[in-house]
């Protein structure tokens, strides 16, 4: 492609609306452009890195014997309501009618479409397991779409479906798309890690995310030193030392004025905040029943742990009214003495560990003393509800944990039968008995994976692509147009790097060579070569985006040397 005929508008400004480095960039580099909040147009440039993310998996996705298909991103309502997600989704489903009235939804995803084939194709256990997966348009719509392509209302996902007829069928078809998503994220030049996670609204037993490592990312991923555990802070776990047992005092309800945190409660008392237990009143939102959730002092609440214990949609604080309504004192609650209970009482299993603990008296600056949980007071649940932090111990090593930011681009879930026992997905067994298939879930985000290699690659100049993403891998540049010897030169090299294969732009604009190099710095062309004043000598410059460094080579090297170098970069 010659850049005076390419479709490509660079700018100078950073828009305003544009908040993470991807998303500045990708704008700037003329990638990308906004239509509406959370929708944007792929420009050329753009495009051609989505296809190569696209290519990159699908031939993966191949290879570990997955079959491509393509399915509607319209859907009807009667799959989701016969499934039950119908009203679970919630806002984020973009509905519609069509001329006969009938409900629709834009896909967000395709677990019931694709059960919906399976069970309608396949009776016998003979055709299983199979993988099918596509690449295909996803809607969902975003309370706050923001980040460019990192969230979205519109995006392209691979999403792909396997069904099986045994958990160890599952198990190792979970294990050849892990496989399969490290070569994927290998191949596409990225620092990634898998780690264990939460399944969130896709439901199932099991899953694990692939998390690009980058300091923007939204989620934080708990890792050890001593070994391979990793997990998304959601579900990580770790080891921690109990304090040692107290012969049981009696309880006592004492003064503590002007102490309802618990930083102010174990500095009035005089004692660690070990020794206190925090309650807090959640509300189910689907239900909107109250929860009493205990846990040290010294920890925090696991939110999504306790959406899951909870078997809740989503969960918020209750509100001062609301804690008052429930006959409590906001900032002195407690399980000890209740007098009514319309709630359910949950508790963190290290809560039951200390002996003697502290809580709150159910009325203004008070607290009861020398509490003990099974002697004065039980709950209807106790459940890992602790946000684990940095510095903890591994739970399956003697190494230290740490934390990472990460953007999870990969998802992959054993779903187990949610959705074929609900849509009724079944074969016959060898026995000629009727069984509910068991199906695993495991999905990449096209365009949020080539926004999260901006984020791993850059510096203040622009992108810096990994060689098997860039939309073009070199930029030919002639320093002067006007020049003939450079010009031929230019032209001669780049046509010997598009007969090899080696996607390369030859610059031809009328402009000063300063502001050639700044736009191929902003677009992130891995490889700059340069036609300069040495052209007559039919020698170059070639210059490494990600290094800055330069070589002067003959030209007759410059295509052994660039293909070396893209192996690397």
């Amino acid at each position: 492609m010659r850049f005076s005929k390419a479709y490509i508008k660079t700018l100078k400004e950073t828009p305003k609306e544009a908040e993470i480095i991807s998303h500045q960039l990708l704008l700037r580099a003329g990638m990308i452009k906004k239509l509406a909040s959370g929708l944007y147009t792929y420009l050329p440039l753009g495009f051609r890195t989505l296809k190569k993310v696209e290519n990159i998996i699908r031939e993966e996705m191949d290879r570990a014997g997955s079959q491509e298909l393509l399915m509607p991103v319209l859907q009807p309502a009667e799959l989701w309501q016969e499934s039950g997600r119908w009203n679970v989704m919630g806002e984020e489903m973009v509905r519609l009618k069509d001329r006969h009235q009938r409900d629709f939804v834009l896909g967000p995803t395709n677990e019931e479409v694709i059960t919906d084939i399976v069970r309608n194709d396949i009776s016998s256990y003979k055709s299983l397991p199979i993988n099918l997966y596509h690449i295909q348009t996803k809607v969902r719509d975003e309370r706050r779409p923001r980040f460019g392509l990192m969230r979205s209302r519109e995006f392209i996902m691979k999403d792909a479906y396997s069904f099986h007829t045994s958990q160890e069928s599952l198990d190792e078809e979970f294990e050849n798309m892990k496989n399969t998503y490290t070569r994927i994220f290998e191949r596409c030049g990225l620092k990634f890690r898998p780690v264990e996670a939460d399944s969130g609204a896709i439901g199932g037993s099991g899953s694990q995310e692939f998390h690009v490592l980058a300091e923007s990312g939204e989620d934080e991923i708990i890792y050890s030193d001593g070994c391979s555990y990793a997990a998304n802070v959601e579900t990580a776990i770790s080891k921690i030392e109990n304090p040692p047992k107290e012969e049981e005092k009696e309880v006592e309800l004492v003064s503590t004025p002007n102490a309802s945190s618990i930083e102010e409660l174990s500095q009035f008392l005089n004692v660690p905040k070990y020794k206190t237990v925090k309650a807090m009143m959640y509300k189910d939102l689907g239900t909107d029943t109250f929860a009493m959730v205990l846990i040290r002092g010294d920890f925090e609440v696991n939110e999504v742990k306790l959406k899951n214990a909870l078997n809740a949609i989503a969960i918020e604080l209750a509100k001062d009214e609301e804690i008052e309504a429930l006959g409590l004192t906001k900032g002195y609650i407690g399980p000890y003495a209740l007098q009514n209970k319309n709630f359910t009482i949950i508790v963190d299993p290290t809560v039951l560990e200390v002996s003697n603990h502290i809580l709150g008296g159910n009325q203004k600056d008070s607290h009861y003393i020398n509490v003990n949980y099974g002697r004065d007071y039980t709950a209807d649940m106790v459940k890992d509800i602790r946000l684990v932090k940095a510095g903890e111990d591994c739970p399956r090593s003697n190494g230290k944990l740490h934390s990472a930011r990460g953007i999870e681009c990969g998802h992959i879930f054993k779903l187990g039968d949610k959705y074929s026992k609900a849509l009724g997905a079944s074969y016959l067994d060898e026995k000629g008995e009727s069984k509910i298939m068991l199906m695993g879930c495991y999905g990449i985000g096209v365009g949020r994976t080539m926004a999260a290699a901006i984020e791993q690659n850059y510096d203040e100049h622009g992108i810096i692509w990994p060689s098997a993403l860039a939309p073009y891998l070199v930029d030919v540049i002639p320093a002067n147009i006007k020049n003939a010897e450079q010009m031929q030169l230019a032209e001669k090299i780049y046509e010997q790097l598009n007969a090899e294969h080696l996607d390369a732009m030859l610059d031809d604009r009328d402009e000063r060579p300063g502001f050639k190099f700044k736009d191929a710095d902003l677009i992130g062309f891995p490889f700059k070569v340069i036609c300069g004043k040495k052209a007559a000598e039919n020698i170059v410059e070639l210059k490494i985006r990600k290094t800055g460094e330069t070589f002067e080579i003959p030209v007759d090297e410059i295509i052994s040397k660039i293909k070396d170098l893209e192996k690397q970069y």
